[in-house]
């Protein structure tokens, strides 16, 4: 028995998340790793930040503040 699931976003457009199951493999484990794996396509993500528009400036602001606050973590770390 095998689900398959069909993300809907544009750089997975035709990319199928496939779990077999195997023989005896409880449905719960099935679960698990369908969620893994949908959790790796990014789908929920993309849905969320599309769910409201940011303008360029505000993106490119909050990159550079993500940048900085990692950086700041690593040079914390080599003190």
């Amino acid at each position: 028995m095998s689900i398959f699931v069909i993300p809907n976003e544009r750089r997975y457009f035709n990319v199928m998340i496939i779990i077999n199951i195997k023989d005896g493999e409880s449905l719960d484990k099935a679960l698990k790793r369908f969620k893994k794996k949908f959790e790796k396509t990014g789908v929920l993500r993309e849905l969320r930040s599309r769910q409201a528009y940011e303008k360029k400036s505000v993106a490119r602001r909050t990159e550079v503040k993500k940048a900085i606050y990692i950086q700041g973590l690593n040079q914390e770390g080599t003190i």
